[in-house]
């Protein structure tokens, strides 16, 4: 196992504080962080963690730490993981390899170092982790008992391999779990979004048109902030069950071909690639911003913009300006990668705290539940769902009612 990377250990001071702040906020996390001290579910075992790492990854983390766990860390975007976040996990005991602005070769160096710790149970964001371990790290497998993965594209991929037999370890889609995409992909994805987008462009989102392209969970949350913000909304979309549900929610419906010359801000959040190109980069108006909330940098086709500009210039920190033959530039946000995490500190500390809470009673299931899974993709236990959200309720000091054993009794029959 190689001595962890980091850009300098100097910055730990910095990453401890944002990681106490973090903690303040993430009573779910924080309990289970307890419970695992008592418990020591993963002595003995290695997990290694690739997902964005800022301060609330790092949390995640030490809390898997103290549950006995030697854990490896790694990022999942070369753009989102802070320096200072990933010396503190250093000085706390963990292995780390990650810095920001990793080159692509860099990237996967780090990744093939947390891999090295020949992990017993995954946790991924995107898929990179579960790709090497069926291709290049295939000596690895026989150590792995399962994972869990935390976002839609990844969760695509998995079941991509699974469709195709190739899948050769259980894991769990967090991201399918209610307390994930209703909270996180939505009132999480649809804050962090506008929160980068604005801190980078410090432009007013009022009475623009903003495109949004996608309108799952994720999109739904990017439109509903954009309108709470001023914005007209404008949503395109190629299902046609989320393009009423986007009507029906009071936003215009259009194809992208028409919605690309009334844009002044796009956010994709589709998953896929080459959501706008290079016709839609002729009409756009100059100074449209573009922006990126899918996992990877392929829906804005930077292809497409790069063989059309006569020019490109840094317009300000992480803002590309793409120079058109008739003088109109094109704004690309962080290089088109995940605008909420590469030019922003992600989701709220509060969103995720629900998240990770899943991440880690996930793990501790596959843990104590491999032997008896198949090597398929599963959702979060309904179970484990609904204690994260009971203890969120109880964090905030809410309380709910239950049904009485009649009421119960009178679900469970005909309704006499």
């Amino acid at each position: 196992m190689r001595e962890s990377i980091v850009r300098d250990i100097n910055k730990a001071e910095a990453g401890h504080k944002k990681i106490e702040w973090v903690k303040g906020y993430m009573p779910v996390l924080s309990a289970i962080e307890q419970d695992f001290i008592k418990e020591q579910p993963f002595a003995g075992k290695k997990i290694i963690m690739s997902i964005h790492l800022e301060a609330k990854t790092a949390y995640l983390a030490k809390v898997l730490k103290s549950g006995g766990a030697t854990v490896s860390v790694t990022g999942s975007n070369p753009l989102s993981t802070q320096d200072d976040v990933a010396a503190a996990l250093v000085e706390d005991g963990l292995n780390v390899y990650a810095w920001y602005n990793a080159t692509d070769k860099e990237y996967f160096e780090h990744l093939n170092a947390a891999l090295d710790i020949e992990p017993d149970i995954v946790i991924d964001d995107g898929g990179d982790l579960v790709h090497l371990l069926h291709g290049e790290r295939k000596e690895l497998l026989k150590n792995v008992i399962g994972g869990c993965e935390e976002t839609t594209t990844g969760v695509l991929r998995l079941r991509a391999r699974e469709k195709e037999g190739l899948l050769n370890f259980p894991m769990i889609s967090v991201n399918d779990a209610y307390c994930k995409y209703l909270f996180d992909n939505r009132y999480g994805t649809g804050q962090s979004v506008w929160d980068g987008i604005m801190r980078t462009t410090n432009l007013i989102v009022s009475g623009k048109n903003v495109v949004v392209i996608g309108y799952g969970w994720c999109g739904k949350g990017v439109a509903m902030k954009a309108k709470g913000l001023g914005a007209n909304v404008i949503v395109c979309e190629i299902d046609p069950i989320k393009a009423i549900e986007a009507y029906m929610d009071g936003f215009r419906v259009m194809k992208m071909d028409e919605a690309a010359a009334m844009g002044d801000f796009f956010v994709t959040v589709t998953g896929c690639s080459k959501v706008i190109t290079g016709e839609h980069y002729k009409v756009m108006k100059n100074g449209a911003v573009l922006a990126n909330a899918g996992h990877f940098d392929v829906e804005i086709w930077k292809p497409d913009l790069e063989a059309l500009a006569v020019e490109t210039k840094v317009m300000r920190n992480n803002i590309m300006g793409y120079v058109m033959a008739d003088g109109r530039i094109i704004n690309v946000l962080a290089e088109g990668r995940l605008v909420n995490l590469a030019a922003g500190d992600g989701h709220p500390a509060e969103i995720m705290d629900m998240s990770f809470a899943l991440q880690a009673l996930s793990a501790k299931y596959i843990n104590e539940n491999a032997s008896k899974l198949e090597n398929k993709v599963y959702n979060v236990p309904d179970e484990i769902d609904k204690k994260v959200a009971l203890m969120k309720l109880n964090a905030l000091g809410i309380q709910i009612d239950e049904l009485s054993e009649e009421q119960a009794e009178y679900l469970r029959g005909w309704g006499e």
